[in-house]
């Protein structure tokens, strides 16, 4: 085996390592959430999706940043790194202060639709809001760095806080609102060792920013994953605002189980995007993607296997105390499933962003939104089937539209090794 694979491999199993403690630490946070009552619980869940969705205006960054940090191989480079990370962490303190006086003023019809009982929750949500706008670029900074040591234990550091402070809370009696103060007080521990990992990239002198290149490449980036940061989380939302009183929380349930596959893959294309932005700004040759494609197909296949021979056992040990959720095993098979197309184009995505090929963003976009369009026209026809019948049809559009990224990133892929091979 070369080198390099030998070293993708070492990373890649390093981050896959942080990826399972802090998940284990995330499923131990789900282990004690449900010991509240259900309808709170589904509250909790579906008010950590709406933070991650608070992410939209800024998820793009980290690519943005892991890029231009792999990219800075002279002084100069270095300098307009540290000028432009100051320039965007100041600039999303200011643009959080505005999404929270947006939240304060529209919080009647949230609290309706998400069924919120007590308006602390989502006071905690909106302050949650500012390290999920800050986060990308520190993750961006680490990543690109290739600190790839750094990057793990910042995961390592979220999860345990929160399964720390959530224990503390939910065993006191707290609620909803008490579990997304723990979620806050876990954040809040892990950005500020993500702040003092990257401080030498963000400290020290300035050089001026040429804001358009950066944007040019910012605003695709971030099209880019605001589209598949919706097509893994808004089903949530929507799913808790159309079947109250009809158990929604068991599509909740199954849905956490999903979301763990695609967290298997995660650290993958975390590891390839650096060492492929850092190949194409040396202009020199790197396997990393066929390494990432093979390694993600493998472990979303096989993940997903597991889940359609056993779909009861993970529902079995998370919801212990709540055998009630166990029926929810009837959907584990189709969640994995659905998310093994979107598993590859993140990986294919992550390639294409890490190489300055920006023409999938538009075709994400508008395939992130014909999704939620969809949903929105299913909207009555689910409210009229039976329960678990209505489910799958939300997790069949899921899985359709995420395929029909899948085919758009594939051929996206090959124009854009066709173009550079005819350079």
């Amino acid at each position: 085996m070369s080198t390099s694979r030998t070293t993708f491999f070492r990373q890649s199993g390093w981050m896959v390592i942080a990826t399972v403690l802090s998940g284990a630490f995330m499923f131990a946070v789900n282990l004690v959430a449900n010991r509240m009552d259900t309808a709170e619980w589904a509250v909790f869940r579906t008010l950590l999706t709406a933070y991650m969705l608070m992410s939209f205006p800024t998820v793009g960054l980290q690519v943005v940043f892991t890029q231009q940090t792999a990219a800075a191989v002279t002084e100069q480079d270095r300098r307009s790194l540290a000028a432009t990370a100051r320039s965007i962490l100041s600039a999303t303190f200011f643009l959080w202060v505005g999404m929270v006086a947006v939240l304060s003023l529209a919080s009647g019809p949230i609290i309706a639709a998400l069924k919120i009982t007590n308006t602390a929750a989502l006071g905690w949500m909106a302050l949650l809001g500012l390290s999920t706008l800050w986060f990308p670029v520190l993750r961006g900074l680490l990543q690109g760095a290739q600190n790839f040591a750094g990057l793990g234990w910042v995961a390592i550091i979220d999860g345990f806080g929160r399964f720390l402070v959530v224990f503390a809370v939910v065993s006191l009696g707290g609620q909803s609102a008490g579990a997304m103060a723990g979620a806050v007080a876990g954040q809040a521990i892990a950005i500020g060792f993500a702040f003092w990992m990257t401080r030498r990239l963000w400290t020290g002198s300035g050089e001026p920013i040429e804001w358009r290149s950066w944007l040019g490449r910012a605003v695709p980036f971030t099209l880019a994953y605001t589209s598949m940061l919706v097509m893994t989380s808004i089903d949530v939302l929507f799913v808790q605002s159309v079947f109250a009183g009809k158990d929604g929380q068991h599509y909740l349930a199954a849905q956490i189980i999903g979301v763990a596959v695609v967290m298997l893959t995660t650290p993958l294309a975390a590891v390839m995007f650096p060492k492929i932005a850092e190949s194409a700004a040396r202009r020199r040759g790197t396997d990393a993607l066929t390494v990432a494609l093979g390694a993600s197909a493998a472990i979303g296949g096989i993940a997903a296997l597991l889940c359609t021979l056993l779909p009861e056992l993970p529902l079995r040990i998370l919801f212990f105390r709540r055998p009630e959720f166990w029926k929810a095993a009837v959907l584990v098979p189709w969640f994995a499933w659905a998310l093994v197309p979107i598993i590859m184009t993140n990986v294919l995505v992550n390639n294409l962003m890490a190489r300055g090929s920006f023409g999938i963003a538009p075709w994400l976009a508008l395939l992130a939104s014909g999704y939620v369009a969809t949903l929105l026209l299913l909207r009555e026809r689910l409210l009229g089937m039976e329960l678990f019948s209505a489910f799958r049809i939300v997790i069949g559009t899921l899985a359709g539209f995420g395929l029909a990224m899948l085919v758009a990133a594939i051929i996206t892929t090959r124009r854009s090794a066709k173009n550079a091979g005819s350079c």
